[in-house]
């Protein structure tokens, strides 16, 4: 298991009290595959650096997770499918590294 965050950006149209039971409907690829959903935080709703699909403001969540990298890859080709999200990123954050001083 890897440890991923994922940052979606949803259409602004979108009823935020909608966006985490959805985008839970969504995770269950990764927990399906044996993976696990950390935390889900929506941060509301804000204004994007530039235009997407014509739209200056978007829906922002974060979310982090632990799964393989095939269910990984089947989230994000899932969430690409559905037309109220505009954007997708998942990265894997670095680990902590601490110093000996």
């Amino acid at each position: 298991m890897r440890a991923y965050e994922l940052m979606v950006l949803i259409d602004p149209e979108v009823d935020e009290r909608t966006v985490e039971p959805t985008l839970k409907k969504y995770l269950e690829v990764v927990t399906n595959a044996g993976g696990t959903v950390d935390s889900i935080d929506v941060w509301g709703r804000r204004k994007t650096a530039y235009e997407i699909q014509k739209k200056s403001e978007a829906i922002y969540v974060v979310v982090n997770f632990q799964a393989e990298p095939a269910a990984t890859q089947e989230l994000d080709r899932v969430l690409n499918i559905n037309e109220t999200i505009m954007r997708t990123k998942i990265i894997r954050p670095e680990e902590q590294k601490i110093s000996a001083e």
